[in-house]
């Protein structure tokens, strides 16, 4: 029996597991959600932006392991979005976008928002693949979320021309493909078990590919605890994966974010062995590149990623091993730690009292604002064991990551590769996909009012998030890159910014307002955040701009506002 390519479509996403799309109605696939919405089995989330629609995709995606879906008209709809599927392909994180396209008849004309997809993404997506036949509809779906969630995970695009939703097809649907797990070969095993013998210094850091698998499998934790505990190693969560190691375990051996301290780094670098389990490699990780040293490591490198064609794209390891990082846990947990583990102690130890030092509650008021550390420490009172954390992008993260003590069962999302924009749209995915369950997000005054317009999304679907706003009245990350590499030039007028009352803001669509000018109400102010259960809730932080990140302080201060 025939059926409309729409509602094989929507067959193909209900057998890939889809319980929520996100989108900003369009008119180049009205007749694909016009059936979602007839059937009513998958959400449709009606966002305000195609960036939002975007970023909650992808943070749909790291929640459930499973890629996020957004859905975008053609030209301008796909325009706005491409910044979401830049956060995903850079993040490794698995998404489906859906792209309306012109009419077929009309390819090539230059019609009204027509762009060659294939061109415009290449660069940003893992692979575009274009339906211009009914039968090859369920196909693609299948083939999509397949390479979105294999190898390196990360964006694929799927075109669909308006005309052919409505056309009939007798294509069978096609199921999903099994997930496909690489194990590490025995030889590789032998020989990174006697590289972790013979280390005296070793350092594991941990990133995203492992995160993907704690989704999946909540053992992994309890498996990468007992891993550092019996063979003695310091543990390092990568940049914006604080929640895959507890805080407060003996064995965390420091944040290995953007920008690690000088006295933290500075005893990371006596490592004589570096293993990473699950993380890319970035500049950011690296420290610029410079540990490990790009292309050939200062130490002895060990690189676990699940795709061949990334281990050793950058760095030379001396081991690559193109497999699960969670699969190689689990191996070297059966062949038990060597015998002479211990002496690694007072190894993890100083790392352990290094970062236990950095995460101490301790700042300086400031005479310009409040001092956004006094906000930060003060949410961390009052955040859930499973609560979810978003930040957007800037400086004023930095303070998360130096108090915010995360714990394993927490959840922290954020753009990896630093786009703004994002938290306030993850924090609404989060709060829809969570329901019932704390979500806080921490925004600068600049990305604020770049997404920070799906509040009325979160309003329209019972969400209900926390927004903190830090208020410096500055772009402060830009400000402070203007200040170090320029030291003699004023640069206020090129971050200065001009704000909104953001708490009568957030009353506005419906959310609870609420305003800290000085730190003496920090604590019944943030009280009052959490203790609202019902509705959005906006907190306006009049923040210091002095008091540029968690680590550092203006001298010169003569242009700050």
């Amino acid at each position: 029996m025939p059926k409309t390519v729409a509602r094989l479509l929507a067959d193909s996403l209900e057998a890939h597991d889809v319980d929520q799309v996100y989108c900003v109605p369009g008119e180049s696939y009205i007749g694909l959600t016009s059936a979602l919405i007839e059937r009513n089995s998958i959400r449709v989330v009606v966002c305000r932006h195609e960036g939002g629609a975007g970023y909650m995709a992808v943070a749909d995606g790291r929640l459930r392991a499973r890629a996020g879906v957004a859905i975008v008209s053609r030209g301008p709809g796909l325009s706005n979005a491409m910044v979401s599927l830049h956060s995903a392909y850079h993040d490794a994180t698995p998404m489906v976008m859906l792209v309306g396209q012109v009419e077929r008849r009309d390819f090539g004309r230059l019609a009204l928002q027509e762009q060659n997809y294939s061109r415009l993404l290449s660069d940003v997506t893992k692979q575009v693949i274009e339906v211009n036949e009914p039968e090859q509809a369920s196909e693609a779906i299948a083939r999509a979320f397949h390479l979105a969630e294999s190898g390196t995970q990360g964006p694929v695009a799927v075109i669909l021309p308006e005309d052919i939703f409505d056309e009939e097809t007798e294509a069978e649907l096609n199921s999903p493909r099994p997930h496909v797990v690489a194990g590490p070969r025995a030889e590789d095993l032998d020989r990174l078990a006697d590289m972790l013998a013979k280390a005296e210094r070793p350092l594991v850091l941990v990133g995203g590919a492992l995160m993907a698998d704690a989704v999946r499998d909540k053992a992994v934790y309890a498996e990468l605890n007992r891993f550092a505990e019996e063979w003695v190693l310091p543990v390092s969560p990568t940049h914006r994966r604080p929640q895959l190691f507890d805080a407060t375990h003996p064995n965390f051996g420091g944040y290995m974010g953007i920008r690690v301290p000088p006295d933290l780094i500075g005893e990371m670098k006596k490592a004589d062995l570096m293993v990473v389990l699950g993380e890319r490699l970035t500049d950011t990780v690296s420290q610029s590149y410079s540990f490990p040293k790009a292309p050939q490591p200062q130490l002895p490198l060990v690189h676990v990623w699940p795709d061949a064609d990334e281990v050793g794209r950058v760095w030379r390891p001396d081991l690559g091993m193109p497999c699960s990082p969670y699969e190689v846990i689990k191996a070297l947990l059966k062949r038990g730690a060597p015998a002479d583990a211990k002496k690694r102690q007072g190894w993890v130890a100083g790392l352990n009292a290094i970062h236990r030092r950095l995460l101490a509650k301790e700042w300086d008021p400031t005479d310009d604002g409040v001092n956004f550390a006094a906000i930060v420490c003060e949410v961390d009172k009052h955040l859930a064991p499973d609560a979810t954390v978003t930040t957007d992008a800037g400086n004023f993260g930095s303070f998360v990551h130096r108090y915010i003590g995360f714990r394993q069962g927490q959840i922290f999302l954020s753009s990896v590769v630093g786009a703004m924009g994002s938290g306030m749209p993850m924090a609404v995915a989060a709060a829809l996909r969570r329901p019932g369950k704390q979500v806080v997000a921490f925004l600068g005054d600049g990305g604020a009012l770049m997404m920070g317009n799906e509040i009325a999304t979160a309003c329209q679907y019972g969400a209900n998030p926390i927004m903190i706003i830090s208020d410096n009245r500055m772009y402060g990350t830009i400000g402070m890159h203007s200040y170090v590499r320029y030291p003699e030039r004023a640069f206020m007028e090129g971050t200065r910014l001009t704000n909104p009352d953001f708490a009568a803001w957030g009353r506005s669509f419906g959310a609870e307002g609420i305003t800290i000018c000085e730190e003496s109400e920090v604590a019944d102010g943030i009280a009052r955040a959490f203790a609202v259960k019902t509705k959005p809730v906006v907190v306006h932080c009049l923040t210091s701009a002095i008091q540029m990140s968690a680590w550092r302080r203006y001298t010169r201060t003569e242009t700050l506002p």
